[in-house]
């Protein structure tokens, strides 16, 4: 029976003594094995053997890329406003013992560490660049902390800035300035698209005023060449008609006795009017008929013979036409002669004249040829 108790005890001391002997790591950690109380070894990951009763795993380090966020912290920016900054630290252990042995506590340490570094740097820039330098910030927090860390056997791989809360007041401020702000980008927005808006519609009107103009000026120019036209038509047409009557003239061969007659029947017009009350034709009508006869026959150009082939006068296109401008000249120089010649063939040799205190007309004094027999005068009223 004492036997049987002995080994059962003997059993239960191997078991206990290859339980302490062997130790298993996990995976990305390591073991600080100390011997009475001082370093002895590294355990690496994986199943490890140890002298029992004598050695101890004192820490189980782990060696992946630890995050840490820590509690808002308040820190006073350069122009003494109190700003709460949040931020997060990645870091990982690189020596084990150096993380073991030479500081306590190595988050708290870093958390300590990051809030005096973080209230000296931002206690070097005002409100604004506080808000907008998170990237600076970071630069320079992970620059100290990584030369301050290094002897700790600790790498700091990136510090993050969650959040910058300014006090409340200062909030409310700065959501009234973004409002003005974007009130003022609403106004010049507004402000803008009038201003567009005006440049368009002058610049439409412009277009406008422009078009109307050159439909004025090529409407008027269709007028002036119209009216030119028309004028151009009117002096031929009347050209052709001043031709038609001295044709007409010649191919008639009207003798002095027809063109006395012809001013005999003008003599009542030539007495109408107010002032003509009583005129007189003078004994000597007839040779002043004679006279007129002749100097008519003369000036109109009419040919004295009665015998012989009628010459023709050249009476032009019967249709008229635009001409050029050389046209235009010859056709005006033979108007102006034609309406001249008849002017003179019209205007008599000599006048008589009315009044209400003469009783008799001069007679005329120039010679004139013998006159041909003349039909007997009206009597005068």
């Amino acid at each position: 029976m004492i036997v049987l108790v002995l080994l059962i005890l003997l059993m239960l001391l191997a078991i206990t003594v290859v339980a302490k002997s062997i130790r298993v790591v996990p995976q990305a950690y390591t073991g600080i094995v100390e011997r009475f109380g001082k370093y002895k070894e590294t355990l690496p990951a994986g199943l490890n053997f140890v002298v029992p009763f004598v050695d101890k795993v004192r820490y189980m380090i782990d060696l992946r890329e630890q995050v840490v966020s820590f509690p808002p912290q308040a820190a006073i920016t350069e122009d003494n406003l109190t700003v709460d900054v949040d931020t997060v630290i990645y870091f990982q252990v690189t020596d084990p013992i150096a993380a073991t042995y030479e500081i306590s506590n190595y988050i708290q340490a870093i958390e300590q560490l990051t809030m005096t570094t973080l209230r000296n740097v931002v206690g070097g820039m005002d409100l604004e660049q506080t808000l907008t330098s998170r990237e600076s910030i970071n630069s320079g927090l992970s620059a100290v902390l990584d030369e301050t860390t290094g002897r700790w056997g600790i790498k700091v791989k990136r510090v993050e800035i969650k959040g910058i809360d300014p006090p409340p007041s200062i909030k409310d401020a700065m959501e009234k300035q973004m409002r003005a702000e974007r009130d003022k980008r609403a106004l010049v927005l507004t402000a803008e698209g009038q201003r567009q808006s005006a440049i368009l519609t002058a610049e439409g009107n412009k277009q406008s005023a422009i078009l109307n103009a050159e439909g004025q000026r090529e409407a008027q120019i269709l007028n002036a060449q119209a009216e030119r036209e028309a004028q151009i038509l009117r002096a031929q047409g009347e050209g052709q008609a001043i031709q038609t009557v001295f044709q007409a003239i010649h191919d008639g061969r009207p003798d002095q006795s027809l063109l006395a007659y012809q001013y005999l029947q003008m003599m009542p017009k030539i007495a109408e009017g107010d002032a003509n009350k009583v005129w007189v034709i003078p004994s000597e009508i007839t040779k002043a008929l004679e006279g007129l006869g002749s100097s008519i026959h003369e000036i109109a150009g009419i040919p004295k013979q009665t015998s012989g082939p009628v010459t023709r006068v050249d009476m032009g296109p019967s249709e008229p036409s635009l001409a050029t401008d050389t046209g235009l000249s010859e056709a005006a120089a033979a108007v102006q002669e034609a309406i001249a010649e008849a002017e003179s063939a019209a205007r008599p040799g000599k006048s008589l004249t009315n009044g209400d205190d003469n009783d008799d007309a001069a007679a005329p004094t120039d010679a004139v040829p013998p006159p041909p027999p003349a039909p007997p005068a009206p009597p005068a009223e």
